[in-house]
């Protein structure tokens, strides 16, 4: 009977030696960066994630793409976030005062410009801003001003020339920057304003002007780890491969300009 139970422990012993790990150890799931980015850097950051993820097999980049003040208002409120790019220097500092950055962490990244674009197919006569008040154009296509940066410039464009009020009465406005585009390029905007780089990567939209750059506060993205971050080394790699040569050719690919 001894002989008995000392056989059994055996084989319990060898059947967990070997079934435990099921002949093969299993590689550990990858870290998973969340990342709040302005919509106008949607092109270029999908292409810089492909690289990236590439070259770091153990992490996995998760976006979140919007309007800079809509993502600004989810980290506020607690939404999970390990790194933050905005299109404005506004959201950045609102989250610089609330506490919500990581010290030491937020850099001026990219620059744009703001320009004035038509539909490529039965566009209207517009050549220049000012062309916005014709009674022909019956609705412009803006940013949100409340939360969406190119909104913001929009304004202080317009004030500056003095047509904010003839072009408000005409206005549409979009969540974020990509719907202002879209709705220039089906056609239910006359016009609208956005980024260069966003109509850069529309073959349905043609830019007519270039706002003055004494017309707006200049259009700089600076980007930060955000402090409640699990995973600030990663978080912190991933902000300086986006400041690398590498990422820079990319970001100019798509128009951006990079700061320094």
């Amino acid at each position: 009977m001894k002989k008995f139970f000392a056989a059994m422990m055996l084989l319990c012993l060898l059947m967990t030696g070997c079934g435990g790990s099921g002949g093969e150890k299993k590689s550990a799931e990858p870290t998973e960066l969340h990342v709040a980015a302005a919509a106008s850097l949607t092109d270029a950051m999908k292409e810089l994630a492909t690289i990236y993820e590439a070259e770091n097999p153990g992490v996995k980049l998760v976006f979140n793409f919007g309007s800079s003040g809509a993502l600004q208002q989810a980290i506020e409120n607690g939404g999970e976030t390990d790194l933050f790019f905005s299109a404005a220097q506004k959201q950045m500092d609102a989250l610089e005062k609330s506490g919500n950055l990581a010290d030491g962490t937020r850099k001026n990244l990219l620059r744009n410009e703001v320009v004035l674009i038509v539909p490529k197919v039965d566009a209207k006569d517009i050549k220049i801003f000012e062309d916005m008040t014709k009674a022909e154009i019956q609705h412009v296509a803006l940013g949100e001003p409340k939360g969406v940066p190119v909104g913001q410039y929009s304004e202080e464009i317009l004030t500056k020339l003095g047509i904010l009020d003839a072009v408000k009465s005409k206005a549409v406005y979009g969540s974020d920057v990509r719907q202002v585009l879209s709705w220039v390029e089906t056609g239910d905007a006359d016009c609208g304003i956005v980024y260069a780089t966003d109509a850069a990567v529309s073959d349905k939209v043609n830019v007519v002007a270039i706002a003055p750059a004494d017309t707006h506060k200049p259009v700089i993205y600076p980007a930060a780890v955000i402090k409640d971050t699990k995973n600030f080394d990663a978080a912190k790699k991933f902000l300086d491969f986006v400041s690398s040569d590498a990422a820079k050719k990319v970001f100019e690919k798509y128009g951006f300009k990079v700061v320094g």
